[in-house]
């Protein structure tokens, strides 16, 4: 089953980055954030991504053009001009499909651009600037469970501020750090699509988190996989540095693989 990654927006929030590479490419522990993304497809056997480039495209390509080159000894011999690669790591089982979806492409447009690497079957999708520990195989089998076109993974993001709990006559009762959005669920992409969907797509203009989610809700043919668990999305220079630290101090949850 493919996996389709939405890579191509300017990433304009975090310019202090995206300005020089697509934000899928700002780097958390060394590693594209899109590399962390497909780690986690990876661990649940999900090895065929399809990656729609736009702004910068080209960094995107060089970087997987010379995957080895960033975990493995290399020796270079001038003389005979040749280039030897001593892998020191695992090398991950990947087939990845770069495909030029378009500077100003919309959401929507992007992925219908990719319907002849997606072919008639069922496919996967995400957004390239998001991290979670959701389970990939339950979120498959949640689907098909269902039996409707599309599953989103409706997430409850953390707040930016700290709320405070107060009894009646204002005394503070508690202090809660940085809370889940009460009772609100988010779309924190991880979708599960039948091939159909491409056709609630009308072309390069439509945002796929308009119409064509609009479209799909009116006609009872999506249906919301619960998430819980951890989902953060890179956003500005801010989100990047926590996950930064989650990542330096061992503790991402979004890191289920070994």
């Amino acid at each position: 089953m493919k996996t389709v990654i939405l890579a191509g927006g300017y990433g304009t929030r975090i310019s202090e980055e995206s300005h020089l590479k697509p934000k899928p490419m700002i780097e958390i522990g060394e590693r594209p954030i899109l590399w962390h993304i497909m780690k986690l497809y990876s661990h649940y056997h999900f090895n065929d991504f399809i990656i729609c480039l736009g702004y910068k495209g080209y960094v995107i390509k060089e970087y997987f053009a010379q995957y080895f080159l960033h975990g493995s000894d290399v020796t270079f011999d001038l003389a005979q001009n040749k280039m030897s690669i001593h892998s020191s790591e695992e090398i991950e089982p990947w087939q990845v499909t770069l495909a030029n979806t378009g500077i100003d492409t919309l959401t929507g447009g992007r992925i219908k651009r990719v319907r002849q690497y997606i072919g008639n079957e069922t496919f996967m999708l995400t957004y390239g600037d998001g991290v979670s520990n959701v389970n990939i195989k339950e979120l498959l089998a949640f689907h098909k469970d269902h039996g409707k076109l599309a599953t989103v993974t409706a997430v409850q993001p953390s707040g930016r501020y700290g709320i405070l709990g107060l009894n009646e006559d204002v005394s503070v009762l508690e202090f809660i750090e940085k809370p889940k959005t009460l009772d609100a669920w988010v779309n924190g992409g991880f979708f599960v699509l039948e091939p159909e969907v491409l056709d609630y797509i009308e072309g390069d203009s439509t945002a796929f988190e308009g119409s064509p989610l609009m479209k799909l809700a009116e006609a009872g043919q999506i249906i919301a996989y619960k998430h819980p668990g951890f989902w953060k999305c890179m956003d500005t220079q801010r989100d990047k540095y926590v996950l930064e630290s989650l990542w330096e101090s061992q503790q991402a949850p979004w890191k289920v693989w070994k």
